[in-house]
């Protein structure tokens, strides 16, 4: 931690030190890395602005994160402003830069804050930004008032004000209102207590169901091969034409193999379904699903 205040302290005086461009100056800049990709103007251009890049890593400090870590986000962001920027546009290259090193440095803590995925979109970014900043100002508004707001009073007021559905607010207050824990962490202090991981339901394929299934299935291929049994020779060559193989034949293609209309060999494959499901209905549904 110690090292890390001296390196924060070093970059931020070096960056005080760093010139002060007029708008002349900057457009010059501008200019040679746009058109000549000058590395030595790039390099003055970022040196100059990296005080405003460290200024804003500073208001991020609350989210927890290392400010060397915010303040080389902070710098990222303002590399991608020189590499975006435009000198044409008549605007100073330090306003179009504030957007890019705050998007970096919200991008980052965003990233960092949970292991869970906080939010992806703009409004779940607006969202986790603002929450406690609006939901406290509804509130001190509510108590100049002498109103009581409950909570889904406050959620509604939130949604409507940054724009986002209401589940969208729900969802960021679970997810601010904690950390993150270990599954491995036990749930007592005790000799006895368990992982929290311990206690998660298995999704995976029981010993039991697996022994079910496959026996299912087996009975389900004998119930078909006899039913397959008292088709014709040509009756089973459609159905496993048009059933059973990976990418099934076309009622056309089968027509023009066998000399017959495409209506003809529809008409033989439904004839072929009303004989097995007949020898069939007595079994299972699973079966006559199958044939539908």
């Amino acid at each position: 931690m110690a090292l890390d205040l001296i390196d924060d302290r070093r970059m931020t005086r070096a960056a005080m030190k760093a010139e002060l461009l007029d708008a002349e100056t900057e457009l010059q800049l501008a200019y040679a890395w746009r058109d000549r990709r000058d590395e030595a103007a790039l390099h003055r251009l970022i040196t100059a602005y990296m005080r405003l890049a460290i200024s804003m890593a500073g208001k991020f400090r609350r989210y927890g994160a290392p400010m060397n870590d915010l303040i080389q986000e902070a710098g990222l962001g303002l590399m991608k402003a020189a590499d975006k920027f435009d000198p044409d546009r008549g605007v100073r290259f330090s306003t179009y830069a504030v957007w890019w090193i705050k998007a970096s440095i919200q991008d980052y803590v965003m990233r960092n804050w949970s292991m869970v995925r906080t939010g992806s979109t703009s409004s779940q970014k607006s969202l986790f930004f603002n929450l406690r900043r609006v939901q406290a100002r509804f509130e001190r508004a509510a108590m100049a008032r002498g109103e009581d707001l409950d909570r889904h009073q406050l959620r509604e007021m939130i949604a409507r004000e940054v724009g986002v559905p209401l589940h969208d607010v729900e969802m960021m207050e679970g997810r601010l209102s904690g950390n993150d824990f270990s599954l491995n962490a036990l749930q007592s202090s005790g000799e006895d207590g368990r992982e929290w991981i311990d206690i998660l339901e298995d999704d995976s394929e029981q010993a039991s169901e697996g022994v079910e299934q496959a026996h299912d299935m087996a009975q389900l291929r004998e119930w078909l091969v006899k039913a397959m049994q008292h088709l014709s020779e040509r009756e089973r060559f459609i159905i496993c034409e048009r059933k059973l193989r990976p990418e099934p034949r076309t009622l056309e293609s089968l027509g023009q193999e066998l000399g017959l209309s495409k209506e003809r060999i529809r008409q033989l494959e439904a004839a072929a379904y009303q004989k097995m499901r007949k020898m069939l209905e007595n079994h299972s549904k699973e079966v006559l699903h199958f044939l539908t």
